[in-house]
């Protein structure tokens, strides 16, 4: 069990969530929460990768990808700040639509094998002892699009007018509407580009990190696991990638433990009992089953530093809470 190995995997499957998270976290900042990332990432993954492979580019289907989860994700939107809907029912709806869309469509595309995202090692810096091997290494170049999102999505939150406006929005939409910011056109504006990022992150899975299409499987989950992740980041980009980081690195590490019959000169028991490997694999889920009943209590949320207005309907002319 190398941990340099473990380490280089960890990053580029970080690289999945840390696209999905940013993405619900821009959502969210914009007070609505996306349940669906799951669904969309699903969606992104099938079509970036139907798309490659009819088009012969990886990079028509990267941008097919975040279409298809960008538009789906306005369905979202149009329920939960046109309707003034459920955000958490709209949400897991979302989730089964895009899940159906994604495996009516993708019928066929099993075993086929289209352009990918190509990998390359970064000169000199893929040198350096110890880091060089795991950050600048025969890396997507979606995980070193990586390195510079995640600073730069906090970056524009922080730092920024816009960022400023999308803040204010969450916080205090009658506040920001008083001011002439357009809360409605805001908030359609973060859940879809909140989609386009889910797709991202479903066509980094598909064409990148894990090629292929093998239905459900392709995503496994990992669009939840974005969600609770964006709730232990406190809505903070630079530590959802950093969080994302050491989940892809867990999940690997748990992968190696299972594999050998012998680990340490000692009969590996993670290789005995195939159960205790399984809950392993599941303690991620676990956390993240946490994660989300713990955001759904107010008082929590108001301590972890969620947006004010995060999941409450902005109806103009009606006094804030």
């Amino acid at each position: 069990m190398d941990p340099i190995i473990i380490l280089h995997a960890g990053l580029a499957t970080g690289t999945i969530l840390l696209f999905a998270a940013i993405g619900e976290i821009f959502a969210e900042r914009a007070g609505i929460l996306n349940l669906g990332v799951e669904g969309m990432m699903l969606l992104g993954a099938m079509a970036g990768f139907s798309t490659s492979l009819s088009t012969g580019s990886p990079w028509v289907g990267l941008i097919v990808a975040m279409l298809a989860g960008g538009i789906i994700s306005l369905a979202h939107g149009l329920v939960t700040i046109h309707f003034q809907a459920d955000q958490v029912v709209s949400g897991l709806s979302l989730t089964f639509l895009g899940t159906g869309l994604a495996l009516v469509l993708g019928e066929g595309l099993t075993g086929q094998n289209p352009p990918l995202v190509p990998s390359f090692s970064i000169p000199l810096l893929s040198q350096i002892p110890v880091i060089g091997p795991i950050f600048f290494f025969d890396h997507s170049l979606l995980v070193y699009v990586g390195y510079l999102f995640a600073p730069l999505a906090w970056y524009y939150i922080h730092r920024t007018r816009p960022g400023m406006h999308l803040r204010a929005v969450g916080e205090k939409p009658e506040a920001a509407d008083t001011m002439g910011i357009n809360v409605y056109r805001l908030r359609y504006m973060y859940v879809f580009v909140g989609g386009c990022l889910a797709g991202l992150a479903g066509a980094t899975i598909s064409l990148s990190v894990s090629p292929g299409w093998y239905s459900t499987q392709t995503t496994s989950g990992q669009g939840w696991i974005a969600v609770g992740l964006v709730i232990f980041a406190q809505w903070d980009p630079l530590r959802a990638a950093l969080g994302g980081y050491l989940f892809g690195a867990l999940r690997r590490g748990i992968l190696d433990l299972q594999g050998p019959a012998t680990l340490f000169g000692f009969r590996n028991p993670l290789f005995v009992n195939s159960n205790f490997g399984f809950f392993l694999q599941m303690m991620p889920f676990i956390l993240t089953i946490i994660a989300l009943v713990v955001g759904s209590r107010a008082v929590a949320r108001k301590r972890l530093g969620a947006p004010a207005a995060l999941g409450v309907p902005y109806i103009r002319g009606e006094r804030g809470l």
